[in-house]
C-alpha cells in the first residue's frame, strides 16, 4: 500500500508540474486555486536584489539562480516548491557565485523547500499528504562561492555536480576563503535529488567552496534521492544539520573542504549507502575539517562510513547506533578506510578519530565494525548509555524529523 501511494503521489506530481500555468516571473499560480495571490511563480533567474515574503508560497519552473551581485531574502515561514522535472528540467536553486541568499527562518517559522506535490501549507510542519522517504520529485538547494578547493588538475574554478557545463551560474572556486554568500537558518529541505543524467543527481544541500563568511545552522534535508548535505571544498562552517532518509549518502565531503560541522543527526532510510563518506583531495591543496558531536542511527542497508582517496580531518564525539551486524549483511553496519591513501592520511595522523561511540548489533565486536584499525577509537556502550552524541533538542518544534519521533530513543 504504501508502494502504491508513493507511485500515486508521484504521478500527481507529474501532473501538477506540467499543467500548472507558466507565465511570467514571479505571477501567481496554483493548479488548484488559480486566483490566489499567495503562490507565485518563479520562472527566469533572479538579477536584482529581491525578497519573498512571509505567507506566500514561491514554485520554481526551472533551475532559478540568484545571479552576482544580488540577493535574495526568504522571510520565515515562507515555503518554496519546486515543479518535477528531470534531466536538463531539473528544478533547482542556485545561490550563484558573488550572490547572497538572507533565509533566516525561526524555531517557530522555518523555511521550507519542497515539491509542488506537497500540500504543505505556511505554519505546517510535517506534510499532510507526502511520506517521509519519497525522494527525487525536485533538485536541491545550491549555494557557490569564492572560497578554495581542491580540483582535480589544480584549477581554481570547476562547475558544480548536477548543473549543465552551459551555465555559468553552477562555476564554483576560488581563493577567498572569507567568502560571504549568506545565511540559513532553520532552513528544510525535502523530496529533493532529481535526476540530471546517468548516476547524477542533485543534492538536497549543496555547498560548493563556500566561505566561512557564510552563516549556516539548523538545516534539515529529508527524503532526498542523493545525499542530503555534500561539501564540495570551501571553509564554511555548518552547525545542527539533520538528515532523514538520503537515497545515498548522510553528510559527504570533498576536494578538500576545510570547515567544521558541529551537532548534526543522520538517520538513514531504506536505501542509504553511507551515513558518512568522507572523500580526499583532488588536488595538491591538502586541507581537512572537523565533525564532532554527532549521533547517527542505521539500519539493515547503511553503512556508518567510508572514508576514500586520502580523507583528512577529525571526527569526533560521534555515536552510531541501529546498525546490521556486518558479517550477515555483506559488510553493511561498519566504518571502513578505503585505498592506500586513507591508510597513509590514517597512519600519519591527518585522519583522526576520537571518542566514537556505538551500540552494537548483538554478538558483534568493535573490531567487526570499525575497520583498519579506528576501533581503537571507539567504545561499545548500551543503548541509551552513550556519553557523546548529538544534542537532538534543537531541532524540536521546527524539524520534521523530530516531531516525526524517530530520533525519540536518542
Amino acid at each position: 500500500m504504501k508502494k502504491f501511494n508513493n507511485l500515486f503521489i508521484l504521478f500527481a506530481a507529474l501532473v501538477i508540474g506540467f499543467t500548472s500555468c507558466i507565465d511570467g516571473n514571479d505571477k501567481p499560480v496554483d493548479p488548484v486555486d488559480p486566483d490566489t495571490d499567495d503562490v507565485l511563480l518563479i520562472d527566469s533567474n533572479i538579477s536584482s536584489n529581491t525578497t519573498w515574503e512571509t505567507g506566500k508560497t514561491y514554485v520554481l519552473a526551472g533551475r532559478i539562480a540568484v545571479t552576482a551581485g544580488n540577493t535574495l531574502t526568504i522571510q520565515p515561514g515562507v515555503i518554496v516548491k519546486g515543479e518535477v522535472g528531470s534531466g536538463s528540467n531539473a528544478t533547482a536553486l542556485i545561490i550563484a557565485r558573488g550572490a547572497k541568499i538572507d533565509a533566516q527562518g525561526t524555531a517557530s517559522s522555518p523555511i521550507i523547500f519542497t515539491t509542488v506535490a506537497d500540500e504543505i501549507m505556511p505554519g505546517e510542519i510535517a506534510s499532510p499528504n507526502i511520506e517521509a522517504n519519497l525522494t527525487g520529485l525536485w533538485g536541491g538547494l545550491i549555494i557557490l562561492g569564492n572560497a578554495k578547493g581542491s580540483f582535480a588538475g589544480d584549477v581554481t574554478e570547476t562547475q558544480i555536480e548536477g548543473i549543465p557545463p552551459s551555465d555559468t551560474n553552477g562555476l564554483y572556486g576560488g581563493t577567498d576563503d572569507a567568502d560571504n554568500s549568506g545565511i540559513l537558518k532553520y532552513i528544510s529541505i525535502r523530496h529533493g535529488g532529481a535526476n540530471i543524467g546517468e548516476g547524477n543527481e542533485i543534492n538536497g544541500l549543496t555547498l560548493g567552496a563556500v566561505g566561512s563568511g557564510t552563516v549556516i545552522e539548523n538545516i534539515e534535508v529529508v527524503g532526498n534521492q542523493d545525499d542530503g548535505i555534500e561539501w564540495f571544498g570551501g571553509t564554511v562552517n555548518v552547525k545542527n544539520a539533520i538528515v532523514w532518509n538520503p537515497g545515498d549518502d548522510g553528510m559527504d565531503t570533498d576536494q578538500a573542504w576545510a570547515g567544521t560541522l558541529d551537532n548534526f543527526i543522520v538517520v538513514a532510510g531504506d536505501e542509504t549507502d553511507h551515513t558518512l563518506e568522507i572523500d580526499g583531495p583532488e588536488g595538491s591543496y591538502l586541507a581537512g575539517h572537523t565533525m564532532k558531536n554527532g549521533s547517527i542511527k542505521g539500519n539493515n542497508v547503511a553503512e556508518l562510513g567510508d572514508f576514500r582517496d586520502g580523507a583528512r580531518g577529525m571526527f569526533e564525539n560521534i555515536y552510531f547506533y541501529n546498525f546490521a551486524d556486518p558479517a550477515t549483511t555483506e559488510g553493511r553496519g561498519d566504518l571502513s578506510l578505503s585505498g592506500d591513501k586513507t591508510l597513509a592520511t590514517f597512519a600519519d595522523g591527518t585522519l583522526k578519530f576520537m571518542n566514537l561511540e556505538a551500540t552494537l548489533a548483538e554478538g558483534v565486536s568493535l573490531s567487526q565494525v570499525f575497520k583498519n584499525g579506528t576501533d581503537e577509537y571507539a567504545t561499545a556502550v548500551s543503548a541509551g548509555a552513550n556519553t557523546v552524541g548529538a544534542d537532538a533538542s534543537v531541532f524540536a518544534g521546527w524539524s520534521w524529523t523530530y516531531i516525526s519521533g524517530v530520533i525519540s530513543d536518542l
